[in-house]
């Protein structure tokens, strides 16, 4: 699902892009790897990742539902996480957090599930009005959500790959069946695990999951790794 969804992404984004420069007619590498117009392909791969993620919600009804409800929520002691983040992104040292998801992690997903939304509701308006004011209204709302989408995605990538210092080792939750290294998910979910656990690998989601338990059970700080 994650690795679909990028690459249908990147071909909308680069495709888009593309055609926003004015090169329309011009063929860009995709469209000649493709043997399609750039047009063709960018309406296509729109179509699919709408697909994608209707047949996602009917699938996973449950999941989807989980995901959306741990993103929205709120929880006391999120501001001292902001406040944390700054030295948290460069040293690991995040603060304590509840859920799922951390809280800026509940930002980003709410930003992709917002601009994904305005993109596909968008993305059909462009191609089933022909010409008038709402056509104008679509084209400018399709714009400035790819906009906000290259923001969001340009973040996303900066933390799965490293850049930033305190999230070395993120990508692993998001590939690989999302198994990650205990110390990493200390790291990065500190709530998230129990003190005294001692395996090589553990799987981000049973982590998360665990959240409860911990909250429950006080961990002993002689215990904690650093």
């Amino acid at each position: 699902m994650h690795t679909a969804t990028y690459l249908l992404t990147f071909a909308l984004l680069g495709t888009g892009l593309w055609l926003l420069g004015g090169h329309e007619g011009q063929p860009s590498v995709l469209a000649r790897l493709l043997n399609r117009p750039d047009v063709e392909i960018h309406r296509r791969a729109g179509w699919a990742l709408a697909a994608l993620f209707g047949i996602a919600l009917i699938l996973r009804v449950r999941a989807a539902a989980t995901f959306v409800r741990e993103s929205v929520r709120v929880n006391r002691g999120d501001g001292g996480w902001f406040r944390r983040w700054p030295v948290g992104a460069l040293t690991g040292r995040f603060g304590s957090h509840r859920g799922h998801f951390d809280p800026g992690q509940r930002v980003a997903n709410v930003a992709f599930i917002v601009t994904f939304g305005v993109l596909i509701v968008s993305g059909i308006g462009l191609t089933t009005v022909h010409g008038g004011p709402q056509f104008v209204f679509f084209d400018r709302l399709h714009r400035w959500a790819t906009y906000a989408l290259m923001v969001v995605v340009a973040g996303h990538i900066a933390i799965a790959i490293g850049i930033l210092p305190g999230y070395r080792g993120a990508w692993r939750a998001m590939h690989l069946r999302g198994r990650v290294p205990v110390r990493t998910v200390r790291r990065l979910w500190p709530a998230s695990i129990k003190a005294d656990v001692d395996v090589p690998m553990l799987s981000a989601v049973a982590a998360e999951q665990d959240d409860r338990a911990t909250r429950e059970r006080p961990i002993p700080r002689g215990r904690v790794s650093r």
